[in-house]
C-alpha cells in the first residue's frame, strides 16, 4: 500500500492516529462538492509535480441498516443515493445525458474485507431513504468518480458508526474515536508490514 492517498472528510474520523504512521492523508471537509474539489485540486497538483499517487483509498465513516456498529466494509461499487431526476424518466441515482454508469464500480483491492455497496449523498439519514444501500455515506461517490475521470484506482473502507436511523446523530460522535483506531489498524497492518 505505499504510494497511496489515503482520503478523508473530516480530520476527527482520523484523530491525528494516521500520520504518525507515515500514511499520506487529505481531509476534504463533508459533502460531494468538498470532497469532489479538494482531491481534484490535490490530483492536480501532484500531476503537474509528476507525483500521482498509485491508488486512492477513503478512508471514513457511515452508517449501515445491515452490517453491524464497529464493522470494518470495503466498498468498490458506488451510487449517488440523493441524485433524483426520475420525473424526467431517469432512474433514481442515474446522472441525465452522463456517458458514467449510475453504479460506479473499482476493482476490489480489500478482498479481506467485507463488500458493500455505498450509496453517496449530501444527508445525514437518520429515517427513510428513497434507495436501497448497504453502506451510507456523504463522499465516496464523489471520490469514485475524480479517480474514474483522473485513471487512478480507488476503494473505500468505512467504519460503521451507527444504523441510519433516529438514533444516528447521537451514535456517530460517540463512535469517533474507535473509528480512528480501526482505520489506524488497517493503515498500519496495510502500510507497515
Amino acid at each position: 500500500m505505499k504510494d497511496t492517498l489515503f482520503v478523508m472528510a473530516l480530520k476527527q474520523e482520523a484523530m491525528g492516529m494516521l500520520e504518525p504512521l507515515g500514511a499520506d492523508v487529505i481531509y476534504t471537509g463533508i459533502g460531494k462538492v468538498n470532497a469532489a474539489h479538494a482531491l481534484t485540486r490535490e490530483l492536480t497538483l501532484r500531476r503537474y509535480a509528476g507525483h500521482l499517487p498509485a491508488r486512492v483509498v477513503n478512508l471514513g465513516t457511515a452508517g449501515s441498516r445491515c452490517f453491524r456498529t464497529g464493522d470494518l466494509i470495503a466498498c468498490h461499487q458506488f451510487v449517488q443515493r440523493d441524485m433524483d431526476v426520475t420525473p424526467l424518466g431517469f432512474a433514481h441515482g442515474e446522472t441525465p445525458y452522463e456517458t458514467h454508469p449510475a453504479v460506479l464500480e473499482t476493482p476490489v483491492l480489500f478482498p479481506d474485507l467485507t463488500d458493500g455497496l455505498c450509496g453517496s449523498g449530501d444527508s445525514f439519514v437518520t429515517g427513510e431513504m428513497a434507495m436501497d444501500c448497504q453502506v451510507l455515506d456523504m463522499e465516496a461517490y464523489a471520490l469514485a468518480k475524480v479517480c474514474r475521470v483522473e485513471n487512478i484506482p480507488f476503494a473505500a473502507v468505512k467504519y460503521i458508526t451507527d444504523g441510519a436511523n433516529a438514533d444516528a446523530a447521537e451514535h456517530w460522535p460517540e463512535r469517533l474515536r474507535h473509528a480512528a483506531e480501526a482505520f489506524a489498524g488497517f493503515v498500519h497492518s496495510r502500510c507497515t508490514a
